[in-house]
């Protein structure tokens, strides 16, 4: 049985010609890493053998339930008082179906399979009181088959680097990151009530990790499934993509209508506790996602969006929709009248989500502005001529990153006339940079530092936690038009938790990254970050980058480039 270490950028797809890349990649057993404080600072160790075994974490005793078989104990050890996060690295298929590294897991012992590597995520917590120097870590590889005494089979080590840079709580970080939640989902896979404590103690431990990144955003769902469960209902396997309202609406006997808004407000109270509603983005008021050949069309006669407003109705004892234009009309007032007495309509935003043909989406604005006139347009922008005629009343722009580079341009001389930020998005129709299973594992991490060479606000990305029914064996959906990993950066966990991913990992990575950068930047050492800008992007203008050619094309895969920001502080 072999250890050795690699970097945090480590990734493997594992085919079987490839089966001795273990044997290889444990050749290294020395590392330095570096951290600034209230940061961390990861590696990972790789174990591989010829044979399979039994790879674990814990001081438990352990036996393989199928018989004899060789088992490996990794044990690391830092000296240091810093907390150090040793997960077990699990695969997931990519679209071609390939076991890839990504999720980490929350079991202590893997089986694994003879000649394929194992991977162990090691991330030292660097806590804001630590004192910057050098410390040394050990990971070793004790092995022992049955009843044996274990022996020391193989060891490594790392030396962690601590600078003299403190990073802000995430909370307070500069860089804007904008992540969709899709909390009925999350309901969904735990199998429990909408809105109810139990779905309540879950979102609060996802937000937990979310508010990690230093997301800045709340999404609010107002009417049923603005989305249209994503037309996944083409599918030849469908996937439950519907996004429920978070407003309950009642029709009483006397024909009134009374709006439950509890749902809506603890999920804000909860953000801010983790300070994540900096912004509150509104779905479901504006652009939705209507294929009426389907089924999924507008119900509301002589209102021209699609908005749909499930009701109960007292006096039938049945639940109906709103299909009459004063009921909706009363039903929009009432949700503005809602977010002015909570003193929200700064900072909400009411979110067009890749509207199609200007004329048709100027129409439905107005419409909704006549009715809530203290409302603030978001749109996410997937048609050029978005950002080719000036939109009235937007407020802030987010175009797909392949728009924003080939208009960027004009998009900068819009940025006076433009009140609110510019963020980019990729999503499946971006190859790259995006966080795809198979995405090269910088491409993450680069996303950031393209927000600071575009000199954008920050990132936007439709997709948290919008898993498919199996989200650890679905390997990509919609029937390919969507690459493995694009519904989600963390994993629903067996016991109410979320798993990280490596891609979430990366991506902190490079959000920590942007906040130095700011750093340095204050500091009077403008200079030098655009030295690090440079080294690693290979455009000089924005217009040249190209969704077509290799992403290497346009941004640097060395390690080198990007951990001088933090070697050199």
């Amino acid at each position: 049985m072999r250890l050795g270490l690699q970097s945090l950028f480590y990734k493997n797809a594992w085919h079987p010609n490839d089966r001795y890349r273990g044997k290889t990649d444990t050749n290294s057993k020395e590392r330095v890493i570096y951290s600034g404080r209230r940061d961390s600072s990861a590696l990972q160790a790789i174990v591989w053998d010829e044979d399979a075994f039994l790879l674990t974490l814990s001081k438990e005793t352990v036996f393989w339930k199928g018989g004899a078989l060789p088992i490996g104990r990794l044990e690391v050890t830092l000296d240091a008082p810093f907390p150090v996060e040793v997960k077990l690295v699990g695969r997931v298929g990519d679209n071609l179906h390939t076991p890839t590294s990504d999720v980490l897991l929350e079991q202590k012992t893997i089986y694994v399979t003879k000649q394929r590597l194992q991977q162990v995520w090691i991330e030292c917590h660097v806590p804001v009181e630590a004192m910057s120097g050098t410390y040394t870590g050990t990971v070793k590889l004790y092995t022992h088959t049955m009843f044996e005494d274990e022996r020391l089979e193989d060891e490594a080590r790392f030396t962690l680097i601590v600078k003299d840079v403190v990073l802000p709580e995430a909370r307070d970080y500069r860089f804007y990151l904008d992540l969709w939640q899709h909390s009925s989902n999350i309901a969904r896979q735990y199998q429990v009530d909408l809105w109810s404590d139990e779905h309540f103690t879950l979102l609060e431990r996802y937000l937990a990790v979310l508010s990690q990144l230093g997301q800045k955003v709340a999404t609010l769902i107002v009417s049923e499934i603005p989305w249209s469960g994503q037309g996944s209902f083409h599918d030849w396997e469908p996937a439950d993509f519907y996004e429920y309202s978070m407003i309950g609406v009642t029709r009483k006997r006397d024909g009134s209508f009374q709006y439950d808004f509890s749902a809506l407000d603890r999920y804000v109270a909860l953000a801010e506790r983790y300070g994540m509603a900096q912004e509150l983005e509104v779905f479901g008021l504006l652009n939705i996602w209507q294929m009426p050949e389907d089924g999924y069309g507008a119900i509301v006669e002589g209102y021209p969006d699609g908005i749909r407003v499930r009701y109960y109705d007292e006096a039938s004892g049945i639940y109906r929709f709103i299909r009459e234009y004063e009921a909706l009309a009363a039903y929009i007032r009432a949700i503005e009248a809602h977010f002015v007495e909570q003193g929200w309509t700064e900072r909400a935003r009411i979110l067009a989500d890749e509207p199609a043909d200007v004329a048709e989406f100027m129409k439905r604005w107005k419409s909704l502005k006549q009715l809530a006139p203290s409302f603030r347009m978001k749109v996410a922008i997937n048609h050029v001529e978005f950002l080719q005629q000036q939109i009235p009343d937007m407020y802030d722009a987010v175009p797909a990153l392949n728009y924003a580079a080939l208009e960027y341009h004009q998009l900068m001389e819009a940025r006076a006339q433009l009140p609110g930020k510019i963020l980019y998005y990729v999503c499946c129709s971006q190859p790259h940079p995006n966080t795809f299973i198979h995405s090269p594992a910088f491409e993450a991490r680069v996303t950031p530092w393209l927000v600071e060479r575009l000199k954008l606000d920050g990132f936007l990305r439709w997709s948290f936690t919008c898993w498919t029914d199996r989200p650890l064996e679905d390997v990509y959906t919609r029937g390919g038009n969507w690459p493995a990993g694009d519904t989600h950066l963390v994993y629903p966990g067996a016991q109410g938790w979320p798993m990280l991913s490596l891609r979430y990992k990366w991506l902190q990575r490079g959000i920590r990254d942007y906040e130095l950068l700011q750093m340095a930047k204050e500091a009077g050492r403008e200079a030098w970050v655009e030295e690090l800008i440079n080294g690693v992007f290979r455009f000089t203008d924005p217009t040249e980058i190209k969704m077509e050619v290799s992403a290497t094309k346009f941004y640097s895969d060395n390690l080198e480039d990007y951990e001088r920001l933090i070697r050199e502080w």
